[in-house]
This record gives C-alpha cells, sequence and structure tokens, in this order.
C-alpha cells in the first residue's frame, strides 16, 4: 500500500462489499484490518485503521499491524487442524474489551470468526485451506510492551496486534472513549489491500 487510507476510502471499499460502516454520531468506531499484497512472512506488513467522526468531523488513524500469525505458530501450530488466519469478512461484534491472555487491556474475541486453518507448517499464506468458524480466542492486542516490533514471531498465533505499543495505547484509548457511547463490544472487519 503507497499510502494510508483515508476515510471515504474505508466507507467506499466497506459499502462496496456489502459491510457495515458507522458514520453517525461521535467515536462510532469503525476497525479495520487491511491484508496487503505483500506477503512476506513473519513482518508487520498489514495495517489496522480506525475511522470514527467527532463534532461531525471524520478521523482516520492507521496502524502498522499484521492479520496473520507468526512464523513460529505457522511451523508449530497451536491447533492440530492448523494455524488460524482470519478470513477478510465483517464481524459483528467479534471484541470487547477484556485482558489479553489474562496480563493487560487488549480487545479479546467475545463472537464467533472464520479462520482458514493452515496446516502444511510452511511460510506461505494458505487462503484455500479448510474454514473453521467459532471461538478461538482471535483478539486485537500488541506486540512488545516497550518498542516497536519488526518480526511476528510468537507475537501472533491468529490474533489481529499491532506492532507498536504507542499505537496500540491510543487504540485502546478511543475504544475505552467509544464504549461510553456505543457499548463494550467492537465490530471488525478485514479486507484485502485490492479492496481499497
Amino acid at each position: 500500500m503507497d499510502k494510508q487510507p483515508r476515510y471515504g476510502q474505508l466507507q467506499t471499499a466497506l459499502i462496496r462489499k456489502g459491510y457495515a460502516f458507522f458514520d453517525e454520531g461521535d467515536y462510532n468506531l469503525n476497525l479495520v484490518g487491511i491484508r496487503t499484497a505483500d506477503n512476506t512472512a513473519n513482518t508487520f506488513n498489514d495495517f489496522l485503521s480506525v475511522a470514527w467522526r467527532f463534532d461531525g468531523v471524520p478521523h482516520c488513524l492507521t496502524f502498522a499491524a499484521t492479520t496473520d500469525p507468526g512464523l513460529y505458530w505457522r511451523k508449530r501450530p497451536a491447533n492440530v487442524n492448523g494455524t488460524a488466519i482470519v478470513v477478510p469478512g465483517q464481524y459483528p461484534g467479534l471484541w470487547q474489551k477484556g485482558l489479553h491472555q489474562g496480563k493487560y487491556a487488549a480487545l479479546v474475541q467475545r463472537g464467533p470468526v472464520q479462520v482458514y486453518r493452515d496446516n502444511d507448517c510452511d511460510q506461505v499464506l494458505d487462503q484455500d485451506a479448510p474454514i473453521d468458524t467459532g471461538l478461538f480466542g482471535i483478539n486485537c492486542h500488541r506486540a512488545n510492551a516497550h518498542r516497536e516490533s519488526h518480526q511476528v514471531d510468537k507475537w501472533s498465533a491468529g490474533c489481529q496486534v499491532l506492532a507498536h505499543p504507542k499505537d496500540f495505547d491510543l487504540l485502546m484509548a478511543l475504544c475505552e472513549r467509544a464504549a461510553e457511547n456505543w457499548g463494550r463490544s467492537f465490530t471488525y472487519t478485514l479486507i484485502e489491500e485490492g479492496d481499497l
């Protein structure tokens, strides 16, 4: 992706795919993962965008992230059926604020999600693998607590993970503010770069 998406681009992309886009009220967050065409394994080569309005003015922030698991978990699947790779789509109320692995505040899975089960233990994302639906602990969290991470490694076994802790802190602050108006659950939409 050459440049970060704007509010209107995300809105158009989601509506074109038949997904909901929250465009009314203050801090009605749209959490949108963007899986890029760069499929280099073990890198934060994807994005997580958050788009919202405040006093009618559109805002959009985009953070470096990964939407697919690190190489560690691709080679050592935690599930006998294969490593989880979230299938692009919209997942209403997927996350709520909670503790990631009981350690720190993050967005934790509360609704079902579809994942590909990549079970050949290589570096290639298999998006033609069997699809599994359910509650698998697919959270949204950060990598290292103190500095930006450049390799995914063990940080993701299927979770959507932000590379920089300051970006993650900002995202969580926005979610906290949004929860005051819209409740504790958050819809997540995963699209591909070509959808923009």
